[in-house]
């Protein structure tokens, strides 16, 4: 249900702009997104920071879009997401020498530092190539085939996941059995 509850805004985004356009699909979108907010808070009752940042993201480029009636806005949020992802991950790995995908996800995968250390990395080159791509897409196709490559460019999120799955498998630490 959560792969659902994570994909269905972005599958109504681009439905939405296939029957409609994209004023209403970006519409489509801040409603799905802060309904799927809703309810990840009714499960969870705490949204972590990155949902607050995807939420805010959202809201001020979906916002500007339809105030502004310009799709560039909502065009260049993955952009902007994805940087700020790569930046923030870089920062706090080499500036503040802590590794915040460990601090996120440490507690639900047990993995050795050098492990973390090497996600670490290629979250932030995944970020920033995420990042680079959006970009050249917006900056150079149109409208269309940005839609088209916000629904058929999911493969490399999920590519990179399965990748991620593989790698960190054989690394990951078994729970000791407790003793009577």
């Amino acid at each position: 249900m959560r792969v659902l509850l994570d994909f269905l805004p972005i599958a109504l985004f681009v439905g939405a702009y296939k029957y409609y356009d994209t004023y209403v699909a970006t519409a489509v979108l801040m409603t799905c997104t802060s309904i799927q907010m809703a309810i990840i808070y009714a499960l969870d009752r705490k949204l972590t920071v990155m949902h607050r940042i995807t939420l805010g993201l959202i809201l001020a480029f979906g916002a500007a879009t339809l105030l502004l009636r310009n799709e560039n806005f909502i065009k260049w949020k993955p952009t902007v997401l994805y940087a700020a992802m790569a930046i923030g991950l870089a920062v706090g790995l080499w500036g503040m020498k802590k590794n915040f995908l460990k601090v996120l996800l440490g507690s639900q995968l047990p993995l050795p530092d050098p492990i973390w250390h090497k996600l670490n990395i290629a979250w932030i080159v995944y970020c920033f190539f995420m990042s680079a791509v959006n970009a050249y897409v917006v900056e150079y196709y149109s409208t269309d085939a940005w839609f088209n490559f916000k629904l058929w460019g999911y493969a490399f999120p999920l590519v990179f996941l399965v990748a991620q799955g593989i790698y960190i498998t054989p690394h990951l630490k078994a729970d000791e059995p407790t003793q009577p």
